[in-house]
């Protein structure tokens, strides 16, 4: 899948990052688009606290669609 990925998209991670303590499904938001393929993706939790703060590629993250193409 080839889908673009622009800033404040909300994203899904494909992959889980140990060290940050992200698990895969963790859910984040686009905060900075380097290249095509590169991303600054933020993390929070329930009360809106930053929990990690990275760069990612785009092979790591899944856009998540909230309407159906075309509708």
């Amino acid at each position: 899948m080839n889908q673009e990925i622009k800033l404040l998209d909300v994203v899904a991670l494909l992959k889980a990052i140990p060290s940050e303590n992200l698990k895969v499904g963790q859910v984040g938001t686009v905060v900075e688009v380097y290249s095509d393929d590169d991303f600054e993706v933020e993390f929070v939790d329930k009360k809106g606290r930053t929990i990690a703060m990275l760069p990612l590629k785009r092979a790591d993250l899944l856009v998540l669609q909230y309407e159906m193409e075309g509708a």
